[in-house]
């Protein structure tokens, strides 16, 4: 009897013990099945709220209400690009002003086909891109893009961070045209107060500057330009031109307590030595200048668009521009 009792407590283990490991097995299945569904549900909701991020990628404008859905430093970084740069960098340097294909009436239509979580806060989503035409129809000559859409985590919503890699290069790209500015601020100073007091003045002076070629040498930069110094009275919401007259030639900029500042401007001369001098001193540069000189279009464009540039920086209600006895130029189109 005793051997017997123990034969069957012994049984009776050994059973509890299956028994538990097979109930340690089914709920180790159970938590993989609600593991795998709980991601799956994720990965479905990041789908969904990238397909819904991807109709705040700027094309050519960046729309007010993205600010809500991009984090604040890639917005920044945006508004800089769009609307703290002069307006010509976009027809210069298209690829950051237009993210995806397709131009003149069709629409970027997306497909989210993937989201990878890459920690708790960042997950990037892979986006196929073709065009639409307006009417809903594709453009069937329009190739199928992919691209990245950077997402990131902020208090508690997930929002765009970056696509295809273009803020590092839309940051490299405002600090060139930073420095490119910068250049611009000290000539159009040196203009104004070393050239500009020779001419019978008004009441602001607004240079127009056409670069031909920049060069560093040393710790200089050199300039070549073809500029305009316009001295203009304000009348309601027109600037009259007063007087002006062309300076070109050679400017030598140095840095001094950390900004530009020009120190030498070798000019052309007027009359019979003009060309002869302008050789000269343009050098390899002087088939450009020449284009840039004897075109007068080319020289009302630069104006137009440098004084746009001049009046939105200094908040003048100003929208129209005009040369005496000629008609006003608007400076906004329509």
């Amino acid at each position: 009897m005793y051997d017997g009792r123990c034969k069957m407590e012994v049984g009776e283990i050994i059973s509890q013990k299956q028994n538990e490991e097979t109930m340690k097995q089914i709920m180790t299945i159970i938590l993989a099945a609600m593991l795998l569904a709980a991601c799956g549900n994720k990965e479905k909701q990041l789908q969904e709220r990238a397909a819904e991020l991807c109709q705040f990628i700027p094309d050519h404008e960046l729309q007010e209400e993205s600010k809500a859905f991009m984090t604040s430093d890639f917005y920044a970084v945006l508004d800089t690009m769009f609307n703290r740069l002069p307006e010509h960098e976009a027809m210069d340097h298209e690829w950051l002003y237009y993210f995806v294909t397709g131009n003149g009436g069709s629409i970027a239509d997306y497909e989210v086909v993937g989201v990878q979580l890459t920690d708790d806060a960042h997950a990037v989503a892979t986006v196929k891109v073709r065009q639409k035409w307006e009417d809903g129809s594709f453009d069937e000559s329009s190739d199928i893009e992919e691209h990245k859409l950077y997402m990131e985590k902020v208090d508690g919503r997930w929002l765009i961070s970056d696509f295809d890699d273009h803020k590092k290069d839309c940051i490299r790209h405002i600090a060139i045209s930073r420095k490119e500015q910068a250049l611009r601020l000290a000539m159009s100073d040196y203009l104004v107060k070393e050239i500009g007091t020779r001419y019978l003045q008004g009441q602001v002076c607004i240079p127009t500057l056409l670069i031909v070629a920049e060069e560093e040498k040393g710790d200089n930069t050199l300039v070549w330009c073809d500029s305009w110094v316009y001295w203009y009275n304000v009348a309601g919401d027109t600037l009259k031109t007063v007087s002006g007259g062309n300076h070109s030639g050679c400017m030598t900029i140095q840095q001094k307590d950390s900004k530009p500042v020009v120190t030498v401007f070798e000019q052309t001369v007027d009359g019979t030595g003009n060309e002869t001098s302008a050789k000269r001193i343009f050098g390899k540069h002087f088939d450009v200048f020449q284009n840039m000189n004897g075109n007068q279009e080319v020289r009302e464009a630069a104006r137009k668009e440098q004084l746009q540039w001049y009046v939105r920086q200094h908040d003048m209600k100003i929208r129209f521009y005009q040369d005496y006895s000629w008609p006003a130029v608007a400076l906004e189109e329509g």
